[in-house]
């Protein structure tokens, strides 16, 4: 009974292909019968087929109409040329020559301070003092003996210029005097010694020592007196730049803790290489008037090291390199009246970075237009289009 029915319904079916040709998915699965499936399955793989040689033929014949077909979109700049300063980028340090730890001059008491930090003070004037150990009692006596010594001396002379006398004992006379006068002086610079003074103008930083401290000769801090008003900033240059770092050369001068940024100029270089690192020092020398810079305050610095009047510059991304090691970029040539062009490689030489942009020393025309967006992407002799921006549009 089974075998009638099956053999009904394909009866139907083929009948209903017959009518149709072709008999429908739905109407196959329905079926449930497998050789009418893969028959239909069958006819769709041939279908497929032909449709996809179809497409070939109408992908071929469209390659050969469209004139329009793997034409790139790519953005231009033009080359132009500009004034180029490049940096030295170095970091240095605040500093003075007037900065100085005073130690005293002789050894004692230090009986009196006459400063407090934070105070100004002249260049010669007295600071503290100390004990002198006697030395104005030995000055008093020695100036009783001086005194006497020049009364024989002067009476002496006036008899020897009346012919009066022996010319030794006016020349014992005169000896003895200039003896006294002379240990009269050893005296007084001894005495001048205790009296502690400024070295220069300046500021006194701070005050070491405490009055009544016992002091050494040479040894013992008493004060710190700075001058903030020669400031300089000091730092240390890689010898390649020795020819480039000069006196007189800008710098640009930023201070990151206080956020000031300043121009300045570089006042000296030294003469002498360190062998230890194979740097020079040089100094900038920085304004003060206001005392915002002190001693140590870090700087970073930017010294014009090179300056090329009519230098090309482009950035750094548009640059390739082929097998060679050589640099190279494309240039738009030939251009139409629908922005469509030739991309041609040139190969460069380049010169000094500054950030992103890099010195163009041969290989590139004033005006070229180069590839930028899509450098990456075109190759040598290959048709391009120049894609127009807005802002472009609007220049």
């Amino acid at each position: 009974m089974k075998y009638i029915l099956t053999i009904l319904t394909l009866s139907v079916l083929l009948t209903s292909c017959g009518k149709d040709k072709k008999i429908t998915v739905e109407k196959a699965l329905e079926s449930n019968n497998l050789e009418i499936i893969r028959k239909k399955r069958a006819e769709l793989v041939d279908e497929q087929q032909l449709i996809h040689d179809k497409i070939v033929r109408l992908d071929e014949k469209i390659s050969v109409l469209d004139t329009t077909k793997n034409v790139p979109l790519i953005t231009t700049i033009k080359a132009t040329q500009e004034e180029f300063n490049h940096v030295l980028e170095l970091q240095g340090n605040v500093t003075t020559k007037d900065l100085m730890i005073i130690t005293p001059e002789y050894s004692g008491i230090l009986t009196h301070v006459y400063v407090k930090e934070g105070q100004r003070v002249s260049k010669g004037q007295s600071l503290g003092k100390i004990d002198d150990g006697g030395l104005s009692q030995q000055l008093a006596q020695q100036q009783i003996q001086t005194d006497l010594a020049q009364t024989t001396f002067e009476r002496q002379k006036r008899l020897w210029d009346q012919k009066i006398g022996s010319e030794i004992q006016y020349l014992q006379a005169k000896s003895t005097y200039e003896g006294q006068v002379e240990a009269v002086n050893q005296i007084k610079q001894q005495i001048a010694k205790t009296i502690v003074k400024a070295p220069f103008s300046g500021t006194i930083d701070a005050v070491i020592s405490e009055q009544g401290s016992v002091v050494a000769a040479g040894q013992t801090q008493l004060m710190r007196i700075v001058n903030l008003d020669n400031m300089y900033i000091e730092t240390e240059v890689p010898e390649r730049h020795l020819k480039n770092i000069t006196v007189g050369k800008d710098v640009e001068v930023n201070f990151p803790i206080l956020g000031k940024t300043l121009l300045a100029k570089v006042r000296q270089t030294s003469n002498v290489i360190n062998p230890s690192n194979r740097t020079f020092k040089a100094e900038i020398g920085i304004p003060n008037k206001e005392g915002t810079f002190k001693p140590n305050l870090t700087a970073r610095l930017k010294i014009n090291d090179y300056t090329n009047e009519n230098a090309i510059l482009i950035a750094q991304s548009i640059i390739s390199e082929n097998a060679e090691g050589e640099q190279y970029v494309y240039v738009v040539k030939d251009k139409d009246d629908k922005n469509q062009g030739t991309a041609t490689r040139v190969i460069i030489k380049t010169g000094r970075t500054q950030g992103d942009l890099i010195e163009v020393l041969e290989g590139i025309e004033p005006d070229a237009e180069l590839i930028n967006e899509g450098a990456r992407s075109v190759k040598d002799g290959q048709t391009v289009e120049v894609l127009i921006l807005d802002n472009e549009q609007n220049d």
